[in-house]
């Protein structure tokens, strides 16, 4: 029990330093919106560091064969988490990006559907796969990257994130699929 609250939560103090560290920009991408920046906390050296140590830290020991980053900024955070690691990484992008042949996986946006691809040889099958990405709201774009992670024959051994909007249930749908949800900071609203 002990190992699951230390994956579920990074604790207080880094917390709170997480959350110092991103900027929130109101109105964007539209009217309403309260974005939560993390190139902020990417562009301070130490704040980066930081960030990808805690979000590597709970599987330090951990069997992972590869990180999933989905595009763009889990590119950044998954990248250097994959080096701390040892381990490789699979890009999740969005149609038509990746040169190679792919699979995909679509899923439902507020207004209308999006879709995630990856070399159909990123994942083999049996492989072990921590997710990241830099922030989970409603939860669409990790549970499609899950299901392609899965659908590729991998295990989908935790999702990690910079930000959790919990208002949104993001995070709650994730764990709902049976995968552990790690978060550095939380912010309330969307």
């Amino acid at each position: 029990m002990q190992k699951e609250q230390q994956i579920n939560q990074v604790g207080d103090l880094a917390s709170r330093w997480a959350t110092s560290r991103v900027r929130t920009i109101p109105d964007f991408p539209k009217k309403g919106i309260q974005f939560r920046d993390i190139t902020t906390l990417l562009a301070d050296a130490k704040g980066f560091r930081k960030a990808v140590d805690e979000l590597v830290q709970p599987y330090v020991g951990v069997s992972i064969d590869k990180v999933a980053g989905i595009e763009a900024r889990g590119f950044i955070l998954g990248g250097a988490i994959a080096h701390q690691l040892a381990c490789g990484f699979i890009p999740i992008r969005k149609p038509g990006k990746l040169p190679y042949r792919t699979i995909g996986e679509s899923y439902q946006l507020e207004y209308g559907e999006d879709r995630l691809e990856m070399h159909e040889d990123a994942v083999r099958s049996g492989d072990l796969v921590l997710l990241t990405d830099d922030l989970i709201a409603t939860g669409g774009t990790a549970e499609a990257a899950i299901k392609l992670i899965r659908q590729a024959g991998g295990t989908v051994v935790a999702a990690c994130f910079a930000i959790d909007l919990p208002d949104l249930g993001g995070a709650q749908k994730i764990r709902d699929m049976g995968v552990e949800v790690m978060t550095l900071c939380a912010f309330a609203g969307d």
